[in-house]
């Protein structure tokens, strides 16, 4: 007999593949409505978006098989909060609270257990997917829907959309020690990420501040602490790690260290000062927040408007790369020289080979994320996404793959090389024939 949770998902899952066929049947559709959003491109609203507020629920937690049943549009930190208390995690869990499950499958999902177990859609067994025609189907990685489950990653919501995934769990503890390491060159950072993959550490990544100041950070699950960090409001996680050699946080707090201030993020709003962090309270300080008041200003380009009035220009550079390990310090060097924006994250990645994924292969065995967020202003007659493009163009000489979720300015041509062009057709065609979902390339590369 069903559980009253599979019953009660089986209702949310069967009312949303309604929607999205009804949707699809008309102007067609681009987006679910839901209050936030981690992408970051400029985007017309098309139509009232697809209900997506009702599948946020942990339906199932199996700690000694290692795995749970989440529905698709359930944020991480609920599917953490559903976990935790049986003494586990997903092995790969996002940095921000809002990132749903569904969509760090569709649209890459990374953090720093990623140089032990991949990216998220590495970690997932399978997962049920709704169609624009209103059916659902199950997807494994090798049952008859196999080619659907391989290319859900970097989809985008153009295939279908998740309405339940079984994850891959990790057991947890209750504390994290965290230890860092500086380098005053790139060549001996680069080394140590080498060497630290085969680390006996349950996560890694690191920040690179400026070119010469870099800090590598490995931590590791222990049942007990001497002393707990808390960076959930006064205290800023970045800034610790030129502070401190060790720290100690509570497993749930370092999950989240980089949600509060949305890694360094929130110095563009002055949230970094004392004094105005108190006036904000720790409730205003998570990425929730400041992607409110980020949509806020993309809707009245306040900030734009003020800037070209004092005779400047801006350009977001909010990105998300991959490079090959053995490229990974030329792309660094190359971002530091010709960009110029710190801090960067650096987050190792392995390629666990146990998922293909054709629309974002990896690319390489042992490879490194950069992510970095900001804006540059100037005021001199760049043509519009000059910085974005030099980053595109050092991506490709050295062998590495972007992420998707912002500004992108690739050629039909280079994208479909990219991005698995030919296998993303296929798939297409078998499940999306009258492109109801809309096309990959036209949702995520900036019109020019």
């Amino acid at each position: 007999m069903e559980t009253a949770a599979a019953q009660g998902h089986e209702r949310r899952a069967r009312a949303f593949a309604a929607a999205l066929a009804q949707a699809c049947r008309g102007a067609g559709v681009r987006r679910l409505n839901k209050p936030l959003s981690n992408l970051f491109r400029d985007r017309e609203a098309n139509g009232r978006g697809l209900p997506a507020a009702e599948l946020t629920h942990v339906l199932e937690v199996d700690a000694a098989a290692g795995w749970a049943d989440v529905e698709g549009m359930i944020p991480y930190d609920l599917a953490l909060n559903g976990t935790l208390p049986h003494g586990v995690a997903p092995r790969v869990v996002p940095q921000l609270k809002s990132i749903t499950v569904g969509g760090a499958v569709a649209g890459i999902g990374i953090e720093a257990t990623s140089f032990r177990h991949g990216l998220v859609h590495e970690t997932v067994r399978e997962m049920d997917v709704a169609l624009a025609d209103g059916s659902i189907v199950s997807a494994t990685r090798d049952n008859d829907h196999a080619d659907l489950f391989a290319a859900m990653p970097n989809s985008y919501g153009t295939l279908g959309y998740a309405t339940r995934l079984r994850i891959e769990t990790m057991p947890v503890q209750r504390y994290v020690h965290v230890s860092h390491r500086r380098f005053k060159e790139i060549e001996a950072f680069f080394a140590a990420i080498e060497q630290a993959f085969d680390a006996d550490a349950d996560f890694l990544d690191g920040v690179a501040f400026a070119p010469d100041d870099f800090v590598l950070s490995t931590a590791a699950f222990v049942a007990a602490a001497p002393h707990v960090s808390d960076y959930t409001f006064e205290n800023i996680y970045y800034r610790s790690l030129r502070e401190r050699d060790e720290d100690y946080l509570t497993a749930h707090d370092y999950f989240w260290r980089w949600d509060t201030d949305w890694f360094w993020c929130s110095k563009n709003l002055g949230a970094e000062n004392p004094i105005l962090r108190r006036l904000l309270g720790r409730e205003r300080l998570g990425s929730r927040f400041y992607q409110r008041v980020m949509r806020a200003n993309s809707r009245w380009r306040l900030l734009e408007t003020a800037e070209r009035v004092a005779g400047y220009r801006r350009e977001s550079i909010i990105q998300d790369v991959d490079l090959p390990l053995a490229t990974a310090p030329d792309f660094l060097a190359t971002l530091m020289a010709e960009i110029g924006i710190f801090p960067v994250w650096v987050c190792p990645v392995r390629d666990t080979g146990g998922v293909y994924a054709p629309l974002f292969p990896a690319p390489a065995a042992r490879y490194v994320n950069f992510g970095f967020w900001d804006t540059l202003r100037f005021n001199v007659g760049y043509p519009a996404g000059h910085f974005n493009r030099k980053v595109e163009s050092a991506v490709t000489r050295l062998g590495g793959i972007k992420s998707l979720y912002s500004s992108s300015f690739y050629s039909r041509e280079e994208f479909d090389r990219m991005y698995g062009g030919d296998s993303y057709r296929q798939v297409k065609r078998r499940y999306d024939p009258d492109d109801a979902l809309g096309d990959l390339y036209a949702k995520c590369v900036r019109p020019r």
